[in-house]
């Protein structure tokens, strides 16, 4: 008995959701950031060395003008996961993003993970972002930093190491941390100029290209040389290039009104860097022919390839700009996210401290900055690349699931505010404006719970209001990864008629299919007064099998790196962060225990942070389920 006793705190601590303030705008950061500032932090992010280098590669190599297709079809992949972002946002406006929505969603362990992984993500995309931009500088200066430091201090010649210590990189990195350490406006207004720069030179490439355009160049080999395949290989390689809209969730603890700011910036930012996308690459496309497109420097050399210098040199230029504001954004979330973690407990209290005069966590930034800084001293961009992309994808995909829970909780579970419901009849609303125990409506009552002409399901009938939907997300993620699995590695055998290939594909369609609909048999709850996603759980499931998809196409060596990494955390995690965490106290028995208080119009759940008082008025209202 004891042991399973142990064995059931143990999963209790693994399982336990993070209790959130009654006042979630209060903070020891400073809330100063506007729409416009959060949406330049996304754009910053996002336009970078993702449209300056890795388009040449999937015009070439992968795509030819169907690139435009890529990115069109990665946008919508993309646009869907920041409709997830923005309904968390706008509900948690706290530093965490992913972290912070997962904890309160799915609890603490997968929590942790993926706010371990957000950790990588920042860190790997500073460091290469600081590596592309070291690239470019020595481009422009035709090799002689490279050769130069290569004659001085000798080459590297290891398998995945950078051939040279990058010092221009490594410098770029610590200069931009130190200025991030300065405060969150100083950084949006450094950023702010960068992305209004950046937006000017992408909006030059365009009209240039136009004007210099022969249509020729989508005719004579066709505008999908490479076939469909060829597209949808480009949008999973340009996937990367839309990383960054979870920046604005990120500066969610320092927005001035995160409720709607927050789903507007990521709005804005999304629309507005799909067109620039599209449009600069239509752009190239038509002004040389996709097998003439450079995969080092593809602008710059267009331009030169038709004779137009002057633009080549500005091309050049703003792309320096636009690493440096990319730069500037990574650098910027990475300490928010560890700062969510440590004020939690989960990672050291320290990492937590914020300075009174810049209201920054000076130690985080520092740490990481230089961790940043090492990797791109002694790694190639490639591997960075790569473990960037996982370690974002995983975030996406579980904070997608994260929404389709939290939609579907029954109300004693929430810890948000609901809109407010008319009386029922013969019922008179209590005007005295003073605190009562919760008497919700019974359509709040019915959140979670199976829909009327389900109820008499053998199996759902049984299960607490949430708990069927959830189980079924869950088994959703794995049926898909399965399925994606088989799609790409079973795919001859699938399309040579195999009867095992179409039998486990029959399978595991019907497996998701059924999934999705016991998480659709249920009553969704739609009650929240801030920004919500719409068509759940269509959108997520539809984000959720996207992401899966496009992380089993990343190579082993990258899962094997994402291994280690998430090995490293689970030892913080086991050691540290379990029994640290604020969570982890007598008290948190009682963070289900709500009451309801009307305000403004609107309901709203609090926890209770002290022994539960029982009161007993005059005619006893029914408690919520």
């Amino acid at each position: 008995m004891a042991a399973i006793e142990r064995c059931s705190n143990f999963i209790s601590k693994l399982s336990r959701k993070k209790t959130l303030e009654k006042d979630l705008l209060e903070t020891p950061l400073k809330r100063c950031l506007t729409t416009f500032d959060l949406t330049l932090i996304g754009i910053g992010q996002m336009v970078g060395a993702g449209i300056y280098v890795l388009t040449g590669t999937i015009v070439s190599k992968m795509a030819g003008p169907g690139a435009i297709l890529s990115y069109l079809f990665a946008g919508i992949a993309a646009f869907l996961s920041s409709l997830c972002y923005a309904e968390f946002g706008a509900r948690i406006p706290k530093a965490g993003s992913a972290y912070t929505y997962t904890y309160v969603s799915l609890g603490e362990f997968w929590g942790f993970l993926v706010g371990w992984n957000v950790v990588l993500e920042g860190v790997v995309a500073a460091a290469s972002i600081g590596k592309a931009f070291s690239g470019s500088v020595d481009a422009l200066c035709n090799g002689a930093i490279r050769n130069g430091t290569i004659t001085a201090l000798g080459a590297i010649n290891v398998p995945g190491l950078s051939p040279y210590a990058d010092f221009v990189a490594f410098g770029a990195v610590v200069l931009v941390s130190g200025y991030v350490a300065l405060g969150a406006k100083a950084s949006a207004n450094l950023n702010s100029v960068f992305s209004v720069l950046n937006i000017a030179v992408i909006v030059l490439i365009v009209v240039m290209g136009f004007i210099h355009a022969d249509v020729g160049n989508w005719s004579k080999e066709g505008f999908l040389p490479f076939g469909i395949q060829g597209v949808f290989g480009g949008a999973a390689a340009s996937f990367v290039a839309y990383i960054g809209f979870d920046a604005i969730a990120m500066a969610g603890e320092e927005a001035a009104t995160p409720s709607k700011s927050i789903p507007r910036a990521v709005g804005i930012c999304m629309v507005l860097v799909t067109t620039l996308y599209l449009a600069a690459t239509a752009a190239l496309t038509l002004l040389v022919p996709y097998a003439d497109v450079s995969t080092s420097a593809p602008f710059p050399d267009a331009f030169s390839q038709r004779g137009i210098t002057w633009a080549k040199y500005v091309v050049a230029i703003g792309s320096l700009i636009g690493m440096a504001s990319g730069l500037v954004t990574n650098l910027f979330v990475v300490p928010r996210s560890i700062y969510a973690m440590s004020a939690d407990g989960l990672l050291f209290r320290s990492l937590a401290n914020v300075n009174e005069k810049t209201q920054t966590p000076l130690l985080a930034i520092a740490i990481f900055g230089l961790l940043s800084a090492l990797l791109t001293l002694l790694f190639e961009i490639d591997i960075l690349v790569e473990f960037l992309s996982i370690g974002t994808l995983v975030a996406y995909t579980v904070v997608a699931a994260g929404v389709i829970v939290l939609r579907y909780q029954p109300v004693s579970k929430s810890q948000f505010q609901f809109k407010p419901e008319e009386s029922q009849a013969g019922e008179s609303a209590d005007e005295s404006g003073e605190k009562r125990p919760l008497h919700s409506s019974r359509s709040h009552d019915d959140f979670g719970k199976l829909r009327g002409v389900f109820k008499s399901l053998p199996l759902l009938h049984h299960c607490d209001p949430g708990t069927a939907a959830s189980s079924a997300t869950i088994l959703m993620a794995v049926f898909m990864g399965a399925l994606c699995g088989l799609g790409l590695y079973a795919y001859p055998a699938i399309v040579g008629g195999e009867w095992w290939a179409i039998l486990f594909l029959t399978i595991l369609i019907l497996a998701v299919i059924a999934s999705f609909l016991v998480i659709i048999a249920h009553i969704q709850n739609t009650g929240s007064l801030t920004f919500q996603v719409p068509w759940v759980p269509l959108f997520p499931a539809v984000s959720m099998f996207l992401n899966i998809a496009l992380m089993l196409k990343l190579s082993y060596l990258t899962w094997l790196r994402l291994a280690v990494w998430v090995a490293v955390g689970l030892i913080i995690y086991f050691g540290y962060g379990m029994r640290h965490s604020v969570e982890n106290r007598p008290l948190s028995a009682y963070r289900h225990i709500v009451s309801y208080n009307t305000n403004d119009g609107g309901s709203e759940l609090q926890s209770m942070t002290s022994d539960p008082v029982e009161v007993q008025p005059e005619n006893p209202p029914k408690h919520a389920e």
